[in-house]
């Protein structure tokens, strides 16, 4: 059954329109405004509880990251109940940067401790997040702080736990200073929706190691020494200059190498571009939609399926040169169903190659190894055919690979 089915298939009604649209067509889907997906899931109410609210939370967890930067600015355009609708989609930014999330209440519980959501993070720090859609007016921060006293209380949260004020302006300068003079200014950290976008889209284009560092920042912390701020940059620095260059990988001979770097790098946008249409693509053949884990990783909301995607140009020799990295590997053997993507600039189609197949090939690649770091080499030749096949460069071997492939 496809995750869109299984949607549909758990609801209390006759079927999800939501699911059903994204199964028929995902692109007709993306193209509504955030207030027209909400209109057509249930009775197009967001409330607590509600039937309105799980089909639209289930939405989001599978849409692509760049839309939902464009719900952050539709909500804060403003409509009707646009802040329930906002506090969803900071929530899923959250999940995003790998936060176990629970989803809060949109208004106030006269019985029981009132949150927009909760945040855990893998180190055992917990956020208890409160969305605002302006800092126009002031916050109360007692009432903030006794809700998080009141988690602790309750077990939900440990001491090891602060709170994440999420507001929609750049401008917070009133609120940071009602933060700073107040006695929960050790307790209470201010951020932007646009800069927690930005943090998402950032932990999407660099390595996995860059979660930790962004986890830190949400951290309180003081200021006057900026040494923790500065470690954090160039860390997230080297994260991308790393990401940058396993897309160029190094070549198993140093005449391939020269060849190699006389032509021109490929702008990493279109190289972005292109793997969100495989993964698109590759969603709707299985029919679970994938999104970007980080960098070329993909996977399901329950990851179970994975997918590592890596695109290459045409070089002067007619193949396309991939590197195949441990931490892909890793990655794609925790799936339950697992995929190595080869894409390719100029074709219509991309390779995907099961991971028991990538496995049993390893042993016969050739590799870059040092104190840095090491991968495997891939190499896909076009035969006179014109299909593509993989060489096996230790043996001098050829396979074909029209198998595996998908037209995009």
């Amino acid at each position: 059954m496809s995750r869109a089915k299984q949607m549909a298939h758990e609801s209390d009604s006759p079927g999800n329109p939501v699911s059903l649209l994204l199964e028929s067509s995902p692109e007709q889907a993306y193209a509504f405004q955030v207030h027209q997906i909400v209109s057509i899931c249930a009775d197009g109410r967001l409330t607590d509880s509600s039937e309105c609210s799980r089909q639209f939370r289930g939405f989001l967890r599978i849409a692509p990251s760049h839309k939902l930067v464009d719900y952050v600015s539709q909500c804060l355009e403003g409509f009707e109940r646009s802040g329930f609708v906002l506090q969803d989609v900071v929530n899923e930014l959250g999940r995003r940067l790998d936060y176990r999330v629970v989803d809060g209440f949109y208004q106030g519980r006269a019985k029981g401790i009132g949150h927009d959501g909760i945040w855990y993070g893998k180190d055992e720090y917990s956020l208890i997040v409160e969305v605002k859609t302006s800092d126009a007016y002031r916050i109360n921060l007692d009432r903030i702080a006794k809700y998080r006293e009141d988690l602790i209380k309750a077990g939900t949260v440990g001491d090891n736990s602060s709170v994440l004020l999420v507001v929609g302006r750049d401008d917070t300068g009133d609120l940071e200073a009602q933060v700073r003079g107040s006695r929960h200014a050790w307790r209470v950290r201010i951020i932007s929706i646009e800069a927690l976008t930005r943090l998402v889209l950032l932990k999407e284009r660099t390595d996995q190691s860059t979660v930790k560092k962004i986890h830190e920042l949400f951290v309180p912390f003081e200021y006057t020494r900026l040494d923790r701020i500065i470690d954090i940059a160039f860390a997230v620095a080297e994260d991308t200059t790393s990401l940058l260059e396993e897309e160029d990988p190094e070549q198993a001979s140093e005449e391939d190498a020269r060849e190699i770097r006389k032509q021109i790098h490929t702008p990493r946008k279109i190289l972005a571009e292109l793997r969100e249409r495989i993964a698109m693509r590759l969603g709707t053949r299985e029919g679970i939609p994938l999104v970007n884990k980080g960098s070329v990783l993909y996977w399901n909301p329950d990851a179970n399926l994975r997918a590592a995607i890596s695109v290459s140009k045409r070089y002067a020799h007619g193949g396309y040169w991939y590197a195949y990295h441990p931490r892909w590997h890793a990655f794609l053997k925790d799936g339950r169903k697992a995929f190595y993507v080869l894409g390719c600039l100029d074709r219509s189609e991309a390779y995907v190659i099961p991971f028991n197949w990538v496995n049993d090939l390893l042993p016969s690649l050739h590799k870059t190894e040092n104190e840095s770091r090491m991968y495997w080499h891939i190499l896909l030749e076009e035969l006179p055919s014109g299909k593509l096949a993989l060489q096996d460069l230790k043996h001098g071997r050829k396979e074909e690979v029209s198998q595996f492939k998908m037209s995009i």
